[in-house]
């Protein structure tokens, strides 16, 4: 018997799979693991960072729905939250917000759940997620124990942790503790944010909690897609970061390309190269690159991952052969 994943990837595509397990705690977790182990399997969030190229996926695919936030210490500065990994993200972001608890504000409206927030790093408009992770509790799928890793043992980096990479399915997220502050420092670092609050007459150090959450949600809502409209994962593919040498020579043949300077090189906006390719607003027969934002490759309605993934591999093509830069998605295929 098959098991429909339409509403469990945000791509909306109809797929489905060999079986489809939830669990609500460890310990039924735990009685889950000996199935897996002997078996191909997934574990998803919203499945908002993936792309099935495939009509069916011949395993079993797991969801937490482990729910529940607890203040593990307080004091005058921070304080340390526990949250169930099957917590929806941004119900999590608003209810910290309301407690007087800050940093996840440039994070609002990201699609996905506690857990995944976690392996992902997720991160936008100048936050990551990683930076106010004090921890995070897995269970580990050989031999059924829970491990804590600290935040330097996660090895958090650009879109990355070791629980996408190094330790890529040997690990599953329960629970994911943050350290979050009873003081709101804003993080207005980013152009889209200033300029918001700017053509509001909002001076920075006006600025509350809700009116930066709200800034976010009213920008990511301008430029994004509803992906219960158009099936999108967000930002397909990441900002590429080049050698300096690189970017230098880049600058003097297109003094306008958008660059960030980064320890270990430069970074260049995806969206900006994919859209100076004439990819921005492009569509095939089933799937497209959204008008206000190239970063996003949408399904129109009767697409397959495989032409999801054709799609996105035309616009690296281009990309490559104009400026000479790889770019990778950041969304995980599943095959």
């Amino acid at each position: 018997m098959s098991h429909s994943l339409l509403h469990h990837n945000t791509f909306g595509l109809s797929v489905t799979c060999n079986e489809l397990l939830e669990y609500e705690s460890i310990s039924h977790l735990c009685t889950i693991l000996p199935k897996i182990r002997q078996s191909k399997w997934l574990h998803i969030g919203k499945g908002s960072n993936l792309l099935f190229l495939n009509d069916h996926y011949a395993g079993i695919v797991l969801h937490s729905t482990i729910k529940g936030m607890e203040i593990l210490s307080d004091d005058a500065d921070f304080s340390t939250i526990r949250v169930g990994a099957g917590e929806e993200w941004d119900d999590f972001v608003h209810s910290c917000i309301k407690q007087g608890l800050y940093g996840l504000e440039n994070l609002s409206l990201i699609p996905g759940e506690v857990g995944s927030s976690a392996v992902q790093n997720i991160g936008a408009y100048g936050v990551e997620v990683g930076s106010l992770i004090e921890s995070v509790e897995t269970v580990e799928i050989a031999t059924g124990e829970i491990k804590i890793f600290t935040r330097s043992e996660c090895e958090y980096d650009y879109r990355s942790s070791v629980f996408k990479h190094r330790l890529r399915n040997q690990y599953i997220v329960t629970h994911v503790i943050y350290r979050l502050s009873h003081h709101f420092r804003p993080t207005l670092s980013h152009a889209a944010i200033l300029s918001f609050f700017e053509q509001k007459g909002v001076a920075t150090d006006q600025i509350k909690p809700m009116d930066l959450r709200n800034a976010v949600i009213e920008i990511r809502q301008s430029k994004l897609p509803d992906f219960r409209e158009y099936g999108n994962a967000g930002s397909f593919f990441m900002n590429p970061v080049i050698p300096k040498e690189q970017a230098r020579i880049l600058l003097e043949k297109h003094p306008a390309m958008p660059h960030y300077a980064m320890p270990d090189g430069v970074k260049i906006p995806a969206g900006w190269l994919i859209e100076q390719c004439g990819w921005k607003n492009r569509k095939t027969a089933v799937a497209g690159v959204h008008e206000k934002q190239a970063l996003v490759l949408i399904n129109l309605g009767n697409a397959t991952g495989k032409d999801i993934a054709f799609l996105a591999e035309e616009i690296q093509k281009d990309v490559r052969k104009k400026f000479g830069i790889s770019i990778i998605p950041e969304v995980l295929y599943i095959e």
